[in-house]
């Protein structure tokens, strides 16, 4: 998100999206100007957009709220969570067993 602009903010809206070769989880971003009439949002802001008349050229959104911490998606804090469910959730792993060694071929068999 971005706020150089006087009462514009520029809101980046990422997705995942499957690839359909590969099947691969991708991200796709899409940016959008979106009206902020009292300046009040700042750089690095999660913000919620709604659409709206056209106000310019290019803004045809407007903002609804943002938090007031620093950027942290969705995906972020569920990351987070999960990394932490899954520390907490592990068990010690337990000492394996020495693996035992394959026996060497004969020099000179496959000849």
């Amino acid at each position: 998100m971005r706020d150089a602009r006087d009462k514009t903010v520029i809101v980046r809206v990422e997705r995942r999206v499957m690839h359909p070769v590969y099947k691969k989880f991708i991200m796709r971003s899409k940016k959008y100007a979106a009206h902020d009439e009292r300046n009040l949002i700042k750089g690095g802001q999660v913000v919620r957009i709604e659409e709206s008349r056209p106000i310019s050229k290019r803004k045809r959104w407007i903002v609804l709220g943002g938090d007031t911490g620093p950027a942290v998606s969705a995906q972020e804090t569920g990351r987070a969570a999960a990394a932490e469910k899954k520390s907490a959730a592990k068990k010690p792993a337990k000492p394996r067993a020495p693996r035992k060694k394959a026996p060497h071929a004969a020099a000179g068999a496959g000849r």
